[in-house]
C-alpha cells in the first residue's frame, strides 16, 4: 500500500492540514537550500503547498510534483497557474523519473504514511543527481502535535478501542527522535542532518478546528467517523471541553513540531 493516508476531500484537507504545511513549506525550503536553476521534486505533493511555495522563488527552472492520491493530483492541477510546475499521479516507492533527474527532492508531511519508508528515501536519492539534496519532514506526533494529542488523549479517556488507534498515530514511522537520520543513512545518503521546525496551529474557534475531523478526514477524523451515535456525541462534548479548557469558545493557538531531515546524494 503506497500511502495509508485517509482522504474525503482536497478541501477538507485543507482545512485539516493545508493550511499549516502552507506555513512549513518556506522552513522546510530553507532547510534544504535552493539554488538557481535547480530542478526540484515535490514526493507527495498533496494539495500543492511545498511546490507552490517553491514556485514564489525565481529559483527553481523545473518543478515535479507527484501524489498517490488522484483527489489531491486534480486539485493540485486546478489550482496551478506556473509553466514550471508539473504534476502527475505516481507512487512515491516507484519514482517515474530516470537517475539523476533532480537537483532536490523533498517529501513534506508525507513520509510517515508511507508503509515503505525506506524504499521512497531510496528512490528520492536514486533520482536525484550527485551532489544533490534529498529533504523530508513529517509531523512529531507524539511530542510535537500538541492540539491533535488533546484530541486522542481526551477520547480514550472514553473509549478503550482509540488505545491502539493513539499508539499507531504516535509512532508512525519516521516519528522517533533520530529514526529518520537512520534511515537516510541507511539508504547511502552522506552529510546527513535532523533538526525539527516549529509552526503554531491558529483556530479561530472550536467548530474551525473541529469540523475537518469531525467531517472523517485523515486518520483522526477517520477514527471519529466510525464512533456510534452515543460515543460521538460523548467525544465530540470532551473535545470540545479540552479545547475551551474553562474559558469562552474563541481562538486558541497550539504549537506544532516537525522533525526535518536532509542528506546529499553520493
Amino acid at each position: 500500500m503506497p500511502s495509508s493516508f485517509h482522504v474525503e476531500s482536497a478541501d477538507g484537507y485543507e482545512r485539516l492540514m493545508g493550511r499549516w504545511s502552507r506555513k512549513l513549506a518556506p522552513m522546510l525550503i530553507e532547510f534544504t537550500g535552493l539554488e538557481d536553476g535547480d530542478r526540484v521534486l515535490d514526493v507527495g505533493c498533496g494539495t500543492g503547498s511545498l511546490a507552490f511555495t517553491l514556485a514564489q522563488t525565481p529559483g527553481p527552472r523545473e518543478i515535479a510534483a507527484i501524489d498517490y492520491s488522484p483527489v489531491f493530483v486534480e486539485a493540485a492541477k486546478r489550482a496551478n497557474t506556473d509553466p514550471r510546475i508539473s504534476i502527475q499521479q505516481a507512487d512515491a516507492c516507484a519514482l517515474p523519473f530516470e537517475n539523476d533527474r533532480f537537483d532536490r527532492a523533498m517529501s513534506l508531511l508525507v513520509l510517515h504514511f508511507v508503509p515503505e519508508t525506506g524504499k521512497a528515501v531510496s528512490e528520492m536519492a536514486r533520482v536525484v543527481r550527485p551532489g544533490g539534496v534529498v529533504a523530508a519532514a513529517v509531523w512529531d506526533h507524539y511530542g510535537g502535535m500538541s492540539g491533535m494529542r488533546m484530541m486522542w488523549d481526551t477520547a480514550v479517556m472514553l473509549d478503550d478501542d482509540a488505545l491502539p488507534l493513539r499508539r499507531r498515530y504516535c509512532f508512525q514511522p519516521m516519528m522517533r527522535p533520530g529514526e529518520m537520520k537512520r534511515t537516510f543513512v541507511a539508504q547511502g545518503l552522506s552529510d546527513v542532518e535532523e533538526t525539527s521546525l516549529l509552526v503554531r496551529m491558529e483556530y479561530h474557534s472550536f467548530d474551525d478546528y473541529w469540523e475537518p475531523i469531525a467531517a472523517g478526514e485523515g486518520p483522526l477524523g477517520r477514527y471519529v467517523a466510525g464512533l456510534e451515535p452515543t460515543k460521538r456525541r460523548a467525544v465530540d462534548a470532551a473535545v470540545r471541553s479540552a479545547y475551551e479548557a474553562g474559558e469562552p469558545d474563541g481562538p486558541r493557538s497550539f504549537a506544532s513540531v516537525a522533525w526535518a531531515c536532509r542528506g546529499k546524494v553520493i
